[in-house]
This record gives C-alpha cells, structure tokens and sequence, in this order.
C-alpha cells in the first residue's frame, strides 16, 4: 500500500488532467461529444424500462416491504437509481481491467507510475458519474422529494470508487498478462448485471417454495446469496439514500458481507499489482 501511495504522491495535478483526457478520448470524432456519455446510458434506461412495464406486462410500480413500512415506486424512479451505480460499476469493472492494455505507452515508453493508470481511468468515469447522479437526483428529488439521508451519498459513492479501483489493481495487471482474462471478463458481465439487484428487489426476491435448507425456506437463501455480490450493495446503497430513507446501518449483516469483501479486494489488489508490476514492461 506504502509503495502505490508512493507512486501517487506528486501526481495529482497529472491524474486529474489524464481523467479528463481519457474521457474526451473517449467521445473524439463524435459530434455531440461527450452528451454521448448522457444518450447512452438514458436509451438504455428506457428499454428496461419498456421491456419490463409494457413488454412483459410488469406494471408500472415496485412494491418494497422493510418491517411495518411498505413502500411504493414507479418503476422509471426504481430503476433509474440501479441503473446510475451500476454504468459507473459496469464500467468501472470493464474498462479497469483493460487500463494497462489500453495505456501501455505510459509503461513501455514513458517512466510513469503504473497504479496512477488505474486511478485516473477510473477516475474519468467518475466525472461521467457525478452528472449523471446529478440528473438522478433532480428527477427523484421531484418526485420523491429529498431528505437527509440523500447525503449518504457521499458514503456510498466514494466507497463505491474505491472498491472498484482496488478491484482493477488485481484485474488490470492480470488482463495486461493474459487477453483471454480480459475476455472473460467482459463475457461475464451480462451474467453479472442479471444476477444483481438492478432491475428488481434484491431484499425480497418474491420466491416462495415449500422446499427447506437448515430451517430456511429457498427464497431466504436466495436472499442471502444475493448480499453475497457487491454490486448488490450499492444498489440497495444508492436505493436506501434516495428513496428508501434507510440508513446504511439498518441492515448490518449487508455491511459486515460487504465490509469482509472490501478487505479480501483491497488485500489481494495490493498483492497482485506488488506481485506482476514489475515484469510488465516486458509482457507488453
């Protein structure tokens, strides 16, 4: 950990300057330019939302239970605060992993420190992220109002940076070694996003069954297996900040899951990145 502080330390002014270079990067020879960053992400948004309230006769609402409280949403509002973490996540996982590849000149040519790559990549989607939230949160402030608990998002969305920065200290590095690690990896998103609560309830699963493991019922382990991903964590984060009113506290198995899952990244982040940062110049 010494050693990547080490490397940060004297590189801010050019970590904040390649983020915004890598975004434009991005949106170059596009004519809207970086409104693409917008477009994108708000089409998706309204094909789930078609797809799953018309398409599918799904209706228009999500019904949420927490105890005696029953809460109601429509399903534009509900999916649209999964939807905002999980593009910085999906991206986060995606493009973290190939920064090495994609940066190589800053590892073969240039003297540069290598875990500054990982931080400025993620970096640029976070700028794409505060605009986004920012759009989320003028929307829902509309028609849910706002509240105190809005400002967990300053918890939420810098753990949430974090994470994924740890997490691409192992993938970057390990994808830089191996292309079909890389592959992998984007071949599994689909599977990731559809087993992650961004699109329905990850509380409630709305699984009832008869059948029983150690006393409980199959919806409940399901329900536990879903605190198991990550993702799901700040799905329901961002969901309990602005339309839950739930504290981050008020469920503590999810925080000890998570908590558990963010030393094993971080740890095995360090390890992997200390283990291969070396012999990269070579690979590449």
């Amino acid at each position: 950990m010494f050693q990547i502080f080490k490397e940060h330390k004297g590189f801010g002014k050019q970590i904040l300057l390649l983020a915004k270079n890598e975004l434009l990067k991005t949106y170059k020879g596009a004519v809207i330019g970086p409104f693409w960053a917008v477009i994108k992400p708000a089409f998706t948004l309204f094909v789930y939302w078609f797809a799953f309230s018309v398409g599918l006769r799904g209706g228009n609402g999500v019904e949420v239970v927490f105890g005696e409280r029953t809460l109601f949403f429509s399903k534009f509002i509900f999916l649209l605060v999964g939807f905002v973490p999980w593009f910085f996540m999906s991206d986060g996982i995606t493009q973290g992993a190939k920064a090495i590849r994609m940066n190589r000149q800053f590892v073969t040519k240039v003297s540069f420190p290598v875990s500054t790559i990982m931080t400025y990549t993620s970096m640029s989607r976070l700028y794409v992220h505060f605009f986004l939230a920012a759009i989320m949160y003028l929307i829902v402030g509309i028609t849910h109002g706002v509240s105190w608990y809005n400002l967990q998002f300053f918890f939420y969305c810098p753990l949430m940076y974090v994470f994924f920065l740890a997490l691409s200290w192992s993938t970057a590095p390990m994808s830089a070694f191996s292309r079909d690690f890389e592959n992998m990896i984007v071949s599994i998103m689909t599977g990731i996003f559809w087993l992650s609560g961004i699109i329905y309830n990850s509380y409630d699963m709305g699984i009832e069954s008869k059948i029983t493991i150690f006393g409980k019922s199959l919806g409940e382990i399901l329900e536990f297996i879903m605190l198991l991903n990550p993702i799901n964590f700040f799905a329901n984060g961002y969901r309990n900040t602005f339309l839950y009113d739930r504290m981050f506290y008020e469920y503590p198995l999810e925080l000890i899951i998570f908590g558990v899952e963010f030393l094993i990244v971080f740890v095995l982040g360090i390890y992997n990145y200390n283990r291969l940062r070396k012999t990269l110049p070579d690979v590449l």
